[in-house]
């Protein structure tokens, strides 16, 4: 049980938990989920960790299919540009590795922002905090529990 899903269950989170064999070969790991589990590709979103002018760490979640708007997650975030996080930084940060990260259970908690798709949906996927673990609850169950903001942060 990963820490995503122990953060759920001990707040009585409805949600269901679904598991895939990852293949090591394959580096789109939210494009490797819609294909193995066969989801909705708009339904399953990527976290991603960003960093902000002022040094601060950000969390963004967006639709698998999707490139994250840095600028729009930096206007959002109250900062004037950001950029990607290193990935060993965002592993020692989250307690999880590239590709499992997951927006629940973080080591450490960050401000967190969803792309106001999320809102459209009855239900979403993100990581379950390994690679071939998806969590599919409510969006707003999830943007609550967060204290997340939504915003239009996905391009195509």
């Amino acid at each position: 049980m990963t820490p995503a899903i122990r953060l759920l269950e001990r707040d009585a989170i409805p949600h269901e938990v679904l598991q895939y064999t990852h293949d090591s070969k394959v580096a789109a790991y939210g494009e490797e989920a819609v294909a193995a589990l066969g989801l909705a590709p708009d339904s399953v979103f990527k976290t991603l960790l960003a960093q902000l002018d002022d040094g601060r760490l950000v969390v963004a979640l967006v639709p698998v299919m999707a490139t994250l708007d840095l600028k729009g997650l930096a206007k959002t975030a109250g900062a004037r540009k950001a950029r990607m996080a290193d990935p060993a930084l965002a592993e020692r940060t989250t307690g999880y590795v590239v590709g499992g990260i997951s927006p629940l259970g973080q080591r450490k908690r960050l401000p967190t922002f969803v792309d106001d798709s999320a809102l459209t949906l009855s239900s979403l996927h993100v990581s379950g905090g390994r690679r071939g673990l998806e969590i599919c609850l409510a969006p707003m169950a999830l943007i609550a529990l967060l204290e997340a903001t939504t915003a239009p942060l996905a391009r195509a």
